[in-house]
């Protein structure tokens, strides 16, 4: 019997509403990637209530279409439409989403990584096929500046202010002068806010990838950091032993293709009683327990960017965004640390604390 035969009409009817709304999701969102990037919510934000032709002025646009932006829009629930006035404005939940980088749930720049999905997808089916993945380096590089303003606002909010606290200790040696590891540091977002936040320490992010580092370098430099941050080409097995403590690794274990070498490496390279902290996107350890939005991100982007890039290396763990703590502490005790536990979670984060 065909699935047409076998489909139930109300459960199809469910399935077409739900098809619907990701395929509106899917296309809107490239228009949330041309809105960022042509400043028309920003703009928005900063005028308050505007029409089309105003908002083209703003933003050094055509007329007709940002009418036309402004429409798909209204129709994503992305800004609001006063069809009295015809004038269109951004709610202030709508503007800490897309207009306020310094927003903790700011997601437009996040869109990047989907871009990359996207663009990406040909080489990454054949990495499939081949099962030799796509290695991070080999990607648009929107997934590079896509990557760091995702993760950015959970660093700026969280990172400071509450998992370095988490951490037996740790806070206090940054406060008093530290020396920090930050592993597969991209273009060194988090490296710059513990720098920021602990000026008698001294910083080094390392990751194998060269432009992130050269961009990474290029912020430090901005921000007249670097007399005391320091970005190096490096993976995380090729550490040295410098008695760093904290070291620490950003969303990045489960992207690498030997995460216990790297977890053995790390595990060398700190001081005796020092402390590696592991953040990584928030899972639990079984799928049905992953089941909701916030994981179908993760699993999304694990299928299309963490797994393939693991598989690319040598070790191919392909771990996965979604590894859970079980299996993330059982591979930080084989590379050798004693004591493994959870310090902090977020909706979109998992701390962990390893301990030599």
């Amino acid at each position: 019997m065909s699935a047409a035969a076998m489909a139930e009409p109300t459960a199809l009817d469910l399935f077409m509403g739900k098809m619907l709304a990701d395929v509106g999701a899917a296309m809107a969102g490239a228009t949330v990637i041309m809105g960022d990037r042509l400043g028309l919510y920003r703009a928005m934000d900063k005028a308050g209530p505007v029409d089309a032709a105003g908002l083209a002025r703003l933003t050094g646009t055509t007329e007709r279409l940002v009418a036309e932006w402004l429409a798909a829009q209204a129709t994503s629930g992305y800004v609001q439409f006063d069809p009295a006035s015809g004038l269109f404005s951004l709610s202030p939940e709508q503007a800490m989403v897309f207009a306020d980088e310094d927003s903790p749930v700011f997601m437009a720049g996040g869109y990047g990584v989907i871009a990359s999905a996207w663009l990406d997808e040909p080489r990454i089916a054949e990495g499939y096929r081949s099962g030799r993945g796509l290695g991070w380096h080999e990607r648009d590089p929107c997934l590079f500046c896509g990557t760091e303003r995702f993760f950015r606002p959970s660093y700026r909010h969280n990172l400071v202010q509450s998992w370095l606290p988490a951490l037996d200790g740790v806070a206090a040696r940054l406060e008093a002068g530290a020396s920090v590891a930050d592993i597969g540091c991209g273009h060194g977002a988090s490296t710059l806010i513990m720098a920021r936040a602990y000026p008698k320490s001294r910083f080094t992010g390392f990751d194998y990838h060269p432009a992130s580092v050269a961009t990474a370098r290029e912020q430090a430099a901005r921000e007249g950091l670097s007399d005391r941050v320091n970005f190096e080409v490096g993976a995380a097995q090729q550490v040295p032993a410098q008695g760093f403590d904290p070291a620490c690794c950003f969303d990045c274990l489960h992207d690498m293709g030997d995460p216990k070498g790297a977890a053995a490496s790390l595990h060398g390279a700190l001081k005796p009683d020092g402390t590696l902290m592991v953040v990584e996107p928030m899972a639990r350890d079984r799928l049905e327990d992953n089941m909701n939005p916030v994981r179908r991100v993760f699993y999304a982007a694990s299928a299309m960017i963490c797994t393939p890039a693991s598989l690319n290396q040598p070790g191919r763990a392909g771990l996965g965004a979604q590894a859970g703590p079980g299996r993330l502490s059982n591979i930080l005790r084989e590379g050798g640390f004693r004591t493994v536990r959870v310090a902090a979670e977020t909706p979109f984060n998992l701390v962990l604390e390893a301990r030599p």
